[in-house]
């Protein structure tokens, strides 16, 4: 082995311990060689640095050749220069130059260089003053370029995907190979090609290694297939920035009816996460403080834009979470005897839409505000299974004949568990499934499906409130998203702005209903109709109504109407005064006897 090659090999080793190597200087070496050997490879390691100097070199020795050779061709150029410059202002964009401001600098490149060439060819490089200009603005137009994020994020991808061989021993990936990369303004995403036998599995189960590898933030780098779907190859995504580190406002409804699909909030990549609710059951799943909630206000907030749906829904939490959109909710159960009456209810909806259709020749149901979908929105699901096991048959019967005649079931809970979730089909039927942050890997497999983890869909990495991982038909690669916030003053605003467009049930329902009717129920549900009566108020009363014989403490009254300390207080004291209310212990109140 050359003196040459093992001074090379002794380098490289160096520099992949993280040390810089030195030159020994021998006099018998061949020093010549190695000092050009060096300048060549630190000319090319640092060529985009380097490039506003490699044009002006250019710019020189072109335009001393074009002087002696052509000095009558500088009109010429001239005019290429201003139709480059042209050409870059207004169609930069195809060849990526998404900024405006990179368009208008590419021109200005485009023309200063076509401008000094042309000079110089006509006149010589040595005529005053163009030596000075091509310094001057050589420099001053770098400026922008050296200083250009995308550029220098550029080159620090450039260098990765150059080291890659040697980061894919390290992580356990020898023989992957990079095919091409891009930068985006939230990092940079490359394809792989694997080596044999190697699968993307394997690359997912690497995640962290090469996170460790990237130097990158722990849940930076993303790991899906490739768009045409082929075994040996995979993707890698790699985030910079978190674009998702902070909350996302609502913009505020997109859809105004059901058949259009409904954006939950953005993708990593700020394209939004759309998913089409008719003719399909949904699963929302996270731990409490996963975002559940916000996903459910996001989803009230588009349906009650819609103008082709009835929402009805469940909320065995005293209605702490769905009273607030109550004007745009046809109706609402906040005890379990409501809620068995509204799922029989919702079957027998189901059943007359069936026959009716039969009767008229048709095979589905579609929605319009004369003929609405009916959505059924079932908060903390679980506490239904467990209060109410035998409206286990009704939900079962929804899931599985719901489709067809536009009668949908979404359901949120924790852990959808087979005891949670009932002994029926329910789980099964259900084709959207939004997961939040979940505490156990197992049960990224409990909302998403069996295999979902071992796919790549890691929810137990989501790592704020509102995060989430969206599975769909058409969403069948892990993609993290984040679900709009909506305030408290938003969901009051959109509630009373959409209560006055909401739709009545259809006639062959109704009538459904209302025959049904005739035989005598324990407890109907209650329809929920827009109140002149505060907010506030309202739910106060209702949770002292439902509260049991020990009484509610405070702390919950103020949670369930999201009151101030002085002002439930004052309440309460006029409720008492008012023989409406009774405290039954420090700090505990229940609605008097005779007022249940």
């Amino acid at each position: 082995m050359s003196r040459t090659r093992q001074m090379r090999r002794h380098a490289h080793k160096m520099r992949r311990n993280g040390l810089q190597p030195m030159v020994i200087i021998d006099s018998d070496g061949p020093f010549p060689d190695v000092a050009g050997m060096l300048l060549a490879r630190a000319m090319w390691r640092y060529r985009s640095e380097l490039a506003p100097a490699y044009l002006v070199a250019v710019l020189a020795v072109g335009g001393a050749l074009l002087h002696l050779m052509h000095p009558d061709w500088w009109p010429w150029l001239l005019a290429v220069a201003v139709v480059a410059a042209w050409a870059l202002a207004v169609f930069g964009e195809r060849a990526g130059l998404a900024l405006r401001i990179e368009r208008a600098y590419a021109a200005a490149v485009a023309m200063g260089s076509g401008g000094w060439l042309s000079a110089s060819t006509a006149l010589g490089i040595t005529s005053r003053p163009l030596p000075l200009m091509l310094a001057g603005g050589g420099f001053v137009l770098a400026l922008p370029w050296w200083a250009h994020r995308r550029r220098r994020a550029r080159v620090r991808v450039d260098r990765q995907i150059a080291a890659w061989p040697d980061i894919a021993k390290d992580v356990g990936l020898a023989g992957s190979r990079a095919q091409s990369a891009v930068v985006d303004v939230w990092g940079w995403r490359a394809r792989f090609a694997l080596a044999r036998g190697q699968t993307i599995q394997d690359a997912i189960g690497r995640v962290p290694a090469i996170e460790s590898a990237l130097g990158t933030f722990r849940g930076a780098v993303r790991v899906s297939p490739t768009s045409d779907d082929r075994a040996n190859r995979f993707e890698l995504r790699v985030l910079d920035t978190d674009p998702h580190a902070d909350a996302i406002p609502w913009p505020g409804p997109r859809v105004t009816s059901i058949t259009e699909p409904i954006d939950l909030g953005p993708f990593e990549d700020a394209t939004g996460a759309r998913v089409l609710l008719l003719r399909r059951h949904g699963l929302i799943g996270g731990v409490a403080g996963s975002g559940k909630s916000g996903g459910i206000n996001v989803l009230m907030g588009n349906l009650s834009a819609c103008r082709d749906v009835v929402i009805w829904a469940i909320d065995l939490k005293r209605g702490m979470e769905l009273q607030p959109w109550s004007s745009c909710i046809d109706r609402l159960a906040t005890t379990p005897k409501q809620a068995r009456a509204m799922l029989r209810d919702a079957v027998t909806v189901l059943e007359a839409r069936a026959e009716w259709l039969t009767a008229n020749g048709r095979r589905v149901w579609d929605p319009a505000p004369e003929l609405p979908a009916l959505v059924i929105i079932v908060d903390e699901y679980a506490e239904l299974a467990e209060d109410a096991p035998d409206a286990a048959g009704d939900t079962d019967s929804i899931a599985r004949r719901g489709r067809a005649v536009a009668v949908t079931l979404i359901a949120a809970t924790q852990r959808p568990t087979q005891k949670a979730m009932g002994k029926g089909a329910v789980r099964s039927q259900m084709d959207v499934r939004v997961s939040f942050r979940v505490r156990e890997r197992k049960d990224v497999d409990l909302i998403l499906g069996q295999g979902m983890l071992s796919a790549g869909w890691h929810a137990h990495t989501l790592n704020a409130p509102g995060k989430f991982l969206l599975s769909a038909p058409e969403h069948d690669t892990p993609r993290r998203g984040r679900a709009y916030l909506l305030t408290d003053a938003t969901v009051a605003e959109t509630a009373e702005r959409h209560s006055s467009m909401r739709p009545a049930l259809d006639e062959v329902s109704q009538r459904a209903l209302d025959e049904a009717r005739m035989r005598p129920i324990s407890e109907p549900s209650v329809p929920v109709t827009p109140s002149q009566e505060d907010p506030a108020e309202r739910a106060l009363r209702e949770a002292l109504d439902g509260a049991p014989d020990e009484g509610l403490p405070i702390a919950h009254l103020l949670m369930i109407t999201q009151l101030s300390r002085p002002t439930l207080y004052r309440r309460l004291a006029e409720l008492v005064k008012a023989d409406h209310a009774v405290q039954v212990g420090r700090g505990r109140y229940k609605a008097s006897d005779h007022t249940r």
